[in-house]
């Protein structure tokens, strides 16, 4: 974790510098082998430092949410498998 942001300041401090991308790339993968970042996420990181962004951390990521596993409701489904083991999956998220 701590080499990404390494890197992601490396892509910073070369943008800043007027590296092209590509030279950028190239660096990157000079100075980190084989834990560079993929030339995908280097692109991605070059071109938000390019269009004025100056944060180094991500940005929050969509995904399942923070209350869809939790004990309450790992017992209710507990529960309701124990009333009637035949329920379907689907038959579970409903309820």
């Amino acid at each position: 974790m701590m080499e990404r942001l390494e890197q992601r300041y490396c892509i910073k401090f070369c943008q800043k510098l007027g590296d092209m991308q590509v030279e950028t790339i190239r660096k990157i993968q000079q100075a980190f082998s084989n834990d560079a970042m993929s030339i995908t996420q280097m692109k991605e990181r070059y071109n938000c430092f390019k269009d004025g962004r100056t944060s180094m951390e991500s940005e929050p990521h969509s995904g399942r949410s923070s209350t869809s596993q939790n004990d309450k409701v790992i017992d209710q489904v507990r529960t309701l498998v124990m009333l009637d083991r035949l329920f379907t999956v689907q038959e579970l998220a409903d309820e």
